[in-house]
């Protein structure tokens, strides 16, 4: 059985949770530390944060860095695939904006 491509479902696989937009969208200002980036998000969990940026990272989305000291410093930033959803993630960000008004 042939399958039907759908661009909308590929991007809804990539981003369709409700925290990856979030992620992406906090990224959007340039890297950020793992810790900084999570408390951006106060109600995603340590679980659900480490379960997102790997689902990112693995889908090209996210770049991690590791810096070799210690306490451990770890770092995330946009790869260029990510950076493209730039201006639907502002879309949703002012659309939930204007929203919100009524």
């Amino acid at each position: 059985m042939n399958k039907i491509y759908c661009p909308l479902n590929y991007t809804m696989k990539l981003i369709g949770t409700k925290w990856k937009p979030l992620v992406l969208f906090h990224l959007l200002e340039g890297p950020i530390r793992s810790g900084k980036l999570q408390n951006k998000i106060p109600d995603i969990s340590n679980k659900m944060f480490t379960q997102t940026v790997r689902e990112l990272e693995k889908d090209n989305l996210i770049n991690r860095k590791v810096f070799p000291v210690v306490p451990p410093k770890v770092e995330y930033e946009l790869t260029e695939k990510g950076k493209s959803l730039e201006s639907i993630l502002r879309s949703l960000d002012t659309w939930g904006k204007e929203m919100s008004a009524f």
